[in-house]
């Protein structure tokens, strides 16, 4: 177990590392809190959630709607929640991004937390205070950055994550590698899935350090005018393939990556495609993929990063060392047509 304060521009967050929800008790008080979750997670958790005023949500990225919003407000508006309520999110990516809008919204503001679920969660979507709602095709096209009182990390709700789902998540620990950390793929590349399933110790490592890493980036660029940009490696493309075709966030990403590996080929000398396209197939993450490229272009060019008619892309110059080009939505869309 390990705790630790980050603080942010307007906010800190406490990081409770590896311990138990057991622990929860502790941080807020159950009878001012409700915690938000999905059918999956309870199911699998009952006895976690005995005690505490809890919303039950169906599971999955196409409730990550306004309408999932509105409803749980009219829940808490029937619990009689108030400015001193506590919400906590107990789940995967999607559970987190809702409750953290939610409370960003509701009676204009409620103090909020998370305990991630799963290993996407844990790395990537409880971090930094990136909360919001999908609106039609458009991944997190609505939202706040506002950053949750705390972060509770039991590693416990790992024993019933899907194996898909230990799969999904590890393209977003690939990602924070080839961006920002070499030595964390060289230990990719020697290591496998199994490894770290297999030894709590190794997942509770790797969770720590990309917490660490991806926390660290956030704090020097919390509103992402420039180095939280290259958070975004893969999800250009990604994003626009997640919402099209029958992906995983994770899958979309991945593809998203290797494409993303090509492009830097032609635009920044980039020479370590096969390096990544070998861990990504490593951790069982798809690589090249036939899609509708017109389609999935027109859906990408409205994606967040897009300023008038140019787009913030990130790329790699080599392992370790992503960087942000901008590159024209003309010159973005004969690239794409030619992958």
């Amino acid at each position: 177990m390990k705790y630790i304060n980050f603080k942010f521009s307007n906010a800190s967050t406490d990081y409770y590392l590896a311990y138990g929800i057991s622990h929860l008790k502790k941080i807020t008080d159950p009878k001012a809190t409700v915690l938000i979750t999905d059918e999956n997670v309870f199911k699998a958790h009952t006895k976690r959630f005995k005690g505490w005023d809890t919303i039950v949500l169906k599971a999955g990225e196409g409730f990550k709607i306004q309408a999932t919003v509105d409803a749980v407000i009219e829940k808490l508006i029937e619990m009689e929640a108030d400015r001193k309520t506590i919400l906590v999110g107990v789940g995967g990516g999607v559970i987190t991004d809702i409750t953290g809008y939610i409370a960003s919204v509701y009676l204009r503001g409620l103090q909020f937390g998370f305990v991630p679920t799963s290993v996407l969660s844990l790395v990537d979507a409880s971090i930094g205070g990136k909360n919001g709602i999908d609106v039609g095709h458009y991944k997190n096209m609505v939202g706040v950055i506002r950053q949750p009182a705390f972060i509770l990390q039991d590693m416990g709700f790992l024993n019933t994550l899907p194996q898909v789902e230990w799969e999904n998540g590890f393209a977003e620990i690939i990602k924070h590698a080839c961006i920002k950390d070499a030595g964390l793929f060289a230990e990719l590349e020697r290591n496998s899935l199994q490894t770290y399933q297999a030894r709590q110790k190794s997942i509770c490592e790797l969770v720590h350090r990309n917490t660490v890493l991806k926390t660290k980036v956030v704090q020097r660029d919390e509103f992402e005018k420039g180095e939280r940009r290259l958070l975004n490696f893969g999800h250009t493309l990604g994003h626009a393939l997640e919402t099209q075709y029958e992906l995983l966030h994770g899958q979309a990403i991945a593809i998203g990556m290797t494409y993303a590996c090509q492009i830097s080929e032609q635009l920044t000398g980039f020479r370590q495609t096969k390096k990544v396209v070998r861990v990504l197939e490593k951790y069982n993450l798809p690589t090249y993929a036939s899609f509708n490229k017109q389609k999935i272009f027109d859906v990408l060019k409205m994606d967040k990063k897009r300023e008038r008619k140019e787009m913030n892309y990130v790329l790699l110059e080599r392992i370790g060392k992503g960087v942000v080009r901008s590159i024209s939505l003309k010159q973005l869309e004969k690239i794409i047509q030619d992958l």
